[in-house]
């Protein structure tokens, strides 16, 4: 395996909005949380190739907000090394569950994060119209409610 580095952000000069804008669709989405989470950059050869965002929703429950990996460097592992990350991160901090939720025409990310481990524990109905100022389409379809996968960190 590649040398692959994980650094994370500490100030809010550096947020990588052009590598969470590849999961999620406007800047003004990203600002509702990136101030209130942690972010981790990965590195190779100090070119950043990819992006997770974690949320603190209780002690209980830490939530990926965004994950995306640049287009060169997809269908690799990559983002199965980012949720190994998460997990870890989530693990050290004694949570209970790692949550993370996706479009319900999202069908390819579904499956990704339920080879990861994941499993569908409910939907926020409506949720990219309600929270989204113009229709968003994916795989032909718009994207409406948002699919909640929940990953056990006690197994």
């Amino acid at each position: 395996m590649k040398n692959y580095t994980f650094h994370t952000i500490n100030s809010s000069s550096e947020i990588p909005y052009e590598l969470l804008l590849l999961a999620d669709e406007t800047m003004e989405a990203i600002n509702q949380y990136i101030f209130k989470s942690d972010i981790y950059i990965l590195n190779d050869n100090f070119q950043n190739i990819a992006v997770m965002v974690l949320y603190k929703i209780n002690d209980k429950e830490l939530e990926i907000k965004n994950i995306a990996v640049i287009e060169a460097y997809r269908n690799q592992g990559i983002g199965s090394i980012l949720i190994n990350k998460a997990k870890e991160i989530a693990k050290e901090n004694h949570y209970n569950s790692l949550i993370v939720g996706t479009s319900d025409t999202g069908f390819q990310q579904i499956k990704f994060y339920e080879k990861n481990g994941f499993v569908k524990k409910g939907m926020r109905k409506n949720f990219f119209i309600k929270n989204y100022p113009f229709p968003i389409f994916e795989n032909g379809l718009q994207m409406r409610d948002m699919i909640i996968l929940s990953h056990n960190l006690s197994e």
